[in-house]
């Protein structure tokens, strides 16, 4: 497990402690977008956003 994943990994967490506090019926449904992007880069190694970025021609 490298870094990067591990660091996916726990901002999906502390991001969906945070949902799970809030109130899952009170949270709008886009703030689980970024805990299921984050989960998939953490276990794939495969991170949507930056290809998104790099198909817009940001450099790593």
């Amino acid at each position: 497990m490298t870094a990067i994943r591990m660091q996916f990994l726990t901002i999906a967490v502390v991001v969906f402690i945070g949902i799970w506090l809030t109130g899952f019926a009170k949270v709008h449904w886009f703030l689980y977008t970024p805990v299921v992007v984050f989960l998939f880069a953490g276990i794939t190694g495969i991170c949507p956003g930056m290809m998104l970025w790099k198909k817009l021609g940001f450099k790593d």
